[in-house]
């Protein structure tokens, strides 16, 4: 009897573990779970002035191209996100795709009638829409699974071209930051130069004068000439009252001289020694002028900081270079019905042979 009693047990346990399991997996695989179709497509992010990984990379390299690796990974990562599944489910295209009632109420989206937000219909995305990127090779493959070859081909074209208009848009404002910021520079470089000109402009129309440092000069000279005249009159005058203290070009050559002692007075004061001479106009002149060419450099410089701006900005431009096109399946790769059978066959027998050693050692140990 108990041996009876072991043997039942035992054909028990079979049927649990291995036979229902087996028979379940039998009629699932066989009869109830839909077809998958697999689209698959390959993409890279290529920049020129990037550094270039090891691998697939290299062969790029020689081309004169690299991988960028952040717009990549912006890529992959909108591909993954819930709006990359609000674009692709416009007008319900998605939903419609996967909750067809050819399809499986164990594989379609809220096939029971449950789960039906958004938030469920992202998870039920994950599931279907998958992006790896390989860092050796610097190529991302994007996997699409769909219950006929069409949407799964026609998927994984719109999320391809929403990963190529995302490098797209990070490329542009990228570019657009580094320009409008130096493109700034050259603006306020510009104000302040054309400030300093009028500023200038007005000192030298109120002062009068173009260049005070030149007419200072130029009066120096004027002076010179003028004593150098004096002192001829002086001389000429002493000659000729020693000679004929009488001669009545005397008074003339006194009333010359007199004159030109004034005048050397005259200059002189326009020169230096007061408000109104030209060495202090010069220094303020000189201080609107070191503005002026101090702004003019930097002007200088912002416009050269620009075209290396602009040239920056074209050498850092990226762009998804297709590896592989999406693919449109002829055969369903999924589910593996065989091997989902077989797995089920082997685990179940596994586990009955695990929970019989488990048994027989709990009866044996209560014998």
């Amino acid at each position: 009897m108990q041996i009876q009693q072991k043997l039942k047990n035992v054909s028990t346990l079979f049927v649990l573990t291995v036979v229902v399991p087996t028979l379940l997996a039998i009629l699932y695989f066989g009869f109830i779970a839909s077809d998958v179709f697999i689209s698959e497509s390959r993409f890279t992010v290529r920049s020129p002035d990037k550094a270039t990984p090891t691998g697939l990379g290299a062969l790029f390299k020689s081309s004169g191209f690299s991988n960028a690796g952040d717009e990549i990974y912006a890529a992959q990562d909108y591909v993954d996100s819930r709006d990359a599944l609000r674009a692709v489910n416009r007008q319900q295209a998605f939903i419609n795709a996967y909750s067809g009632s050819s399809i499986s109420m164990f594989d379609r989206f809220a096939g029971f009638g449950m789960g039906d937000t958004f938030e469920d219909l992202y998870k039920y995305y994950r599931g279907k829409v998958e992006v790896k990127y390989d860092s050796s090779s610097s190529i991302a493959t994007l996997t699409v699974r769909a219950y006929t070859a069409k949407d799964a081909a026609r998927f994984n074209e719109q999320l391809l071209e929403m990963a190529e208009s995302t490098v797209n848009t990070l490329n542009e404002r990228g570019r657009q930051d580094l320009i409008r910021f130096a493109r700034r520079e050259v603006d306020n470089a510009k104000k302040q130069s054309q400030d300093t000109a009028l500023a200038l402009s007005a000192y030298r129309n109120a002062a009068g004068v173009v260049d005070p440092e030149k007419q200072a000069t130029v009066q120096i000279q004027m002076i010179s000439k003028l004593q150098d005249e004096l002192i001829t009159t002086r001389t000429q005058l002493l000659e000729t009252r020693s000679v004929a203290p009488q001669n009545p070009q005397i008074e003339v050559l006194e009333t010359r001289a007199r004159g030109l002692s004034q005048e050397i007075d005259k200059q002189l004061g326009l020169v230096a020694g007061s408000s109104r001479s030209l060495s202090t106009r010069a220094a303020r002149y000189q201080r609107l002028l070191l503005e002026n060419q101090f702004a003019d450099k930097q002007l200088s410089s912002a416009m050269a900081s620009l075209d290396e701006a602009r040239n920056e900005a074209n050498r850092k431009q990226a762009y998804v270079e297709r590896i592989v096109q999406p693919n449109t399946p002829d055969e369903a790769l999924e589910p593996r019905r065989l091997r989902g059978i077989f797995s089920t066959l082997i685990l179940g027998l596994a586990a009955w042979g695990i929970i019989s050693m488990l048994v027989a050692g709990m009866l044996e140990h209560r014998d």
